[in-house]
Order: C-alpha cells, then structure tokens, then sequence
C-alpha cells in the first residue's frame, strides 16, 4: 500500500474533502512541510484492552516481604 502524500498548504485548503477519503478508502495520508513528512493521518480504529494487560509482568513478586535486603547504597552527592 503507498501513502498518498500531501503538503501542508494542500491540506489545509481541502482537508475536509481528504477527511472523507480517508475514511471511505482505510487508507493513510502523510502531510508534508518541505516536502518532508510531518504528519499521519489515518482512519481511527478502536482497540480494545483489558487494563490488566499493561501491568502483566511488571509486578515483582516477594516470597518473604519483611526479610532484610542485602543491597549496596551509594551516597548521593
């Protein structure tokens, strides 16, 4: 699939008209300054996530919370 690319001044004067394409085709638009690529723009597609799913693995697990932690501090200086 090939981007349609678009400069900024284009845009803005037909924006609107590239909104609705967009969301006919599914397809991405990239808006250019310069010739450069600036911005995306595509469809909005709605994920749907379980809250927890973000979190799985990052919970560390202590078997013993209250033992002592055999760490080396540095001081700050």
């Amino acid at each position: 699939m090939e981007d349609h690319q678009v400069s900024k001044s284009e845009f803005k004067a037909r924006a609107l008209e590239y909104f609705r394409q967009i969301e006919a085709s599914g397809e991405r638009m990239i808006v250019t300054d310069h010739g450069k690529p600036t911005l995306e723009i595509r469809p909005y597609r709605r994920v749907e996530h379980n809250p927890l799913d973000v979190l799985r693995g990052s919970v560390v697990r202590y078997l013993d919370p209250t033992a002592p932690i055999n760490a080396t501090w540095e001081a700050a200086q």
